[in-house]
């Protein structure tokens, strides 16, 4: 693990007494970063749905910080009257924000393409639209500071190779990787930017959540490890955060996004990979 010290010289944006806003903040990766963020002296405000798991984080979060130094808000991303709120509620606090996570998100299989409408808009409202009625509602503030600040957005490898089983998810945050990447571009180009944007990629994360585990799987990663990741990424100022697990490494993600890529390049059928006519070639090119 990168220790505070080195996080925080190379990136002023996570000193002490400077403040984070993470959304999903009740749970996995959002939880592991308010409590990682906390341990590093910052001021920490948790979004996510109000309920048991949002106080629990509270407490949890209060415990290493101090409650004068932790605001709870419920919010869903969806709305965003109510990202509007969390601002407001944020800055009023706290005064600047230094980091915003975008992290909130579900999972849930709407199904086919043709099935489940309201399903799909209400995974996308959350999973794409949070993401940018969270950047509308700090970059703004963010920017007029005019101090150095971060936005992470949470993608996912589904977003890149866009593999079968759940097509609603993986529409959502290819929409969010190219989002974030238009964002970044955009505030290179904002004069006086002090404000950068980051896509964390998590590869397999045992959250708590995850779907028919018990406990972690032996190849996924804990919350933890993708926050201690994503900050060793951050110090080198890496846009695309690419987390690896227990199961998959860097060059077995490289090949496979450079498979999907080459589908397009290729003229081949859309995600051949799963295709059976391009079994064995698929085969072929991994083992190269």
């Amino acid at each position: 693990m990168i220790p505070d010290t080195e996080v925080q010289t190379a990136l002023p944006a996570l000193e002490p007494g400077k403040s984070a806003v993470i959304t999903g903040a009740a749970s996995g990766i959002g939880l592991a970063a308010a409590r990682r963020l906390a341990l590093m002296g910052m001021k920490i405000v948790l979004a996510d749905i109000g309920g048991a798991r949002l106080d629990e984080a509270s407490r949890a979060i209060s415990a290493i910080a101090g409650n004068d130094a932790v605001l709870a808000v419920a919010a869903d991303v969806s709305n965003a009257d109510e990202v509007d709120r969390l601002a407001d509620r944020a800055f009023g606090a706290f005064g600047d924000i230094s980091l915003l996570m975008n992290n909130a998100g579900v999972g849930d299989n709407p199904g086919k393409p043709w099935e489940n409408r309201d399903a799909w808009k209400r995974l996308l409202a959350i999973n794409f639209w949070g993401v940018v009625h969270g950047v509308e509602a700090f970059a703004p503030r963010m920017l007029a500071s005019g101090r150095p600040g971060l936005i992470v957005n949470t993608g996912s490898k589904q977003g890149i190779t866009t593999p079968p089983g759940n097509l609603a998810y993986n529409v959502s945050k290819a929409g969010v990787k190219t989002f974030t990447e238009g964002l970044a571009h955009a505030l290179r180009n904002e004069p006086g930017a002090r404000l950068s944007a980051h896509l964390l990629i998590p590869g397999f994360t045992y959250t708590g959540l995850t779907v028919g585990a018990t406990e972690k799987p032996a190849g996924a990663w804990t919350g933890e490890q993708v926050v201690d990741f994503m900050l060793e990424s951050l110090v080198r100022g890496d846009f695309y955060i690419l987390c690896p697990d227990n199961e998959t490494a860097r060059p077995l993600d490289e090949k496979r996004m450079a498979w999907a890529a080459g589908d397009i390049i290729e003229n081949r059928p859309a995600l051949s990979r799963w295709h059976p006519n391009y079994k064995d070639a698929f085969a072929a090119f991994m083992k190269d």
